[in-house]
């Protein structure tokens, strides 16, 4: 009893601070670079040579598309806060279902909270993601994140204005459609923030086990990095599920991710392979494959 104290009392803590607005913002700001730029240093610096078997693409993204997308991710971070304000602004005004106390509706519920809060932003994100790569928008909005063909964590933020209003939109739908507490909001956008950075670390640490029955619904660094080798498909953020029904998984993602874990376990590739194919995709084809969409 004394430990779920303290940890009912931590939660308390954070909620309360993340409560105002620069509270807010700083939350969101130190998180990203704590993440981001953690799993940057340890990825592509200080572990890069012990860590290079699990890269997916086996070269390195040059520093300067790097800055670029650093620059892109702080400008996002200064969309989200400006929509995070108005949002912060109607909780004090009682206008959001964002509830207090903790216990308000049972724990039970406070743990549902935060996995619907993850389904139905798995749903928006799959949508909306299909939507920015519709042909009459594509140009104005998601090609700035598609500048990017072999991400880094530094690439998950790395978006247009335009779509990081878009992205950050889940943040008011969930406040005015689902009660929930704002520490178990913050825990919904650690998690995002975390899974997105992943998605674009450039390299999988997924065990080889996430392919089994039980865990095959999850999607994978290779998932989202061949989306950006590759525009046509993998539009899913957490779960393969939409992918799987719309039937826009890439028909080489499999094959693709047994290749990387069998390069990370010191494994041999057969050179003829579909996913070795699939590796000579050069500048010039994915160049091609983004006019598609302009």
């Amino acid at each position: 009893m004394h430990m779920f104290s303290l940890i009912s009392n931590a939660i308390r803590s954070i909620g309360s601070f993340i409560s105002d607005n620069t509270g807010i913002i700083v939350f969101g700001l130190f998180s990203y670079i704590f993440i981001a730029g953690g799993l940057y240093f340890v990825f592509y610096f200080w572990k890069r040579k012990e860590l290079w078997k699990a890269k997916i693409q086996v070269n390195f993204p040059s520093y300067k598309h790097t800055i670029r997308d650093i620059k892109y991710s702080f400008s996002s971070l200064i969309v989200f806060g400006i929509v995070v304000f108005p949002i912060a602004w109607a909780k004090k005004h009682g206008l959001t279902l964002i509830y207090t106390p903790i216990d308000k509706y049972g724990y039970v519920y406070y743990f549902f909270s935060i996995f619907l809060m993850i389904v139905v932003h798995d749903t928006y994100f799959y949508w909306t993601h299909r939507l920015l790569h519709w042909k009459k928008i594509f140009k104005w909005t998601h090609q700035t994140h598609h500048l990017t063909h072999n991400p880094t964590p530094f690439s998950a933020y790395a978006f247009h204005p335009i779509e990081a209003l878009v992205q950050v939109g889940i943040v008011p739908l969930i406040a005015f459609t689902i009660p929930a507490h704002i520490s178990a909001i913050a825990i919904f956008l650690i998690h995002q923030m975390f899974l997105n950075v992943f998605g674009h670390l450039g390299y999988e640490m997924a065990p080889k086990s996430i392919r089994n029955k039980f865990f095959k619904w999850s999607n994978t660094a290779t998932h989202h990095n061949m989306h950006h080798t590759n525009v046509k498909y993998n539009f899913g953020l957490y779960f393969n599920f939409w992918d799987k029904i719309m039937h826009t998984n890439h028909p080489h993602y499999e094959d693709n991710f047994d290749k990387v874990i069998a390069r990370k376990l010191g494994k041999d590739i057969p050179k003829n392979s579909a996913v070795s194919k699939e590796e000579k995709i050069n500048a010039s084809t994915r160049k091609s494959l983004i006019k598609e969409h302009v």
